[in-house]
């Protein structure tokens, strides 16, 4: 069921519609959990362009920010091709600057919530360590820690509409994409591989 929080209106693709241009610089926005990295995978294999994690970008050991964070994003978007996750406030502007496709995985609040809790559990079970040596704490500070990630994404979810109802006004003329289901996800991967690759 859709969250009662007002949704902004942003002029958006739907996952049917053609893209003006062949995208070579992509973004990927939605709420934790809504499955962007799996997203930015795809579209890496499916038009053979590079994937870069932006929390591999940004977090050193123990969670700590990276110094060269910022320059390092900096010259990831001055490559001719890319795909990433949109996160990250103080290097959003950077990445956009570059884009030339927004990709909104805009789904609904039950299903970022079932999506982030497997993940969640499934990394506490297998104990996965992520980038630079990190681990998610043990599932049960979810009651005692009010920014434990289910708990951040529960509270955060209307933001990403904002933050695109923003980017509309502020460049126009960047197409997005907005995905609003898990099968709309992948019938817009289906279409974007069947065309081809344009340099």
């Amino acid at each position: 069921m859709r969250s009662a929080i007002w949704h902004p209106y942003v002029p958006t693709l739907r996952c049917t519609d053609q893209l003006p241009q062949p995208p070579r610089r992509i973004l990927i926005e939605g709420s934790p959990g809504g499955g962007k990295s799996t997203l930015a995978r795809a579209i890496a294999r499916a038009l053979q362009i590079r994937y870069v994690e932006m929390d591999a970008l940004a977090h050193g050991p123990k969670w700590t920010m990276r110094p060269s964070f910022q320059a390092d994003v900096a010259e990831l978007a001055s490559k001719s091709s890319w795909v990433t996750e949109w996160q990250f406030d103080q290097v959003r502007d950077i990445l956009t600057a570059g884009a030339d496709l927004m990709v909104w995985l805009d789904l609904p609040r039950s299903t970022v919530m079932r999506q982030l809790g497997v993940r969640t559990l499934s990394r506490q079970i297998r104990r996965t360590e992520l980038e630079a040596g990190n681990t998610e704490p043990p599932l049960h500070t979810v009651l005692t820690e009010p920014n434990h990630m289910l708990r951040w994404a529960w509270r955060i979810h209307h933001q990403p509409a904002l933050r695109m109802a923003a980017l509309s006004v502020e460049r126009p003329t960047l197409p997005i994409v907005r995905l609003t289901s898990n099968a709309d996800k992948r019938e817009w991967l289906a279409k974007l591989a069947q065309n081809p690759r344009h340099d």
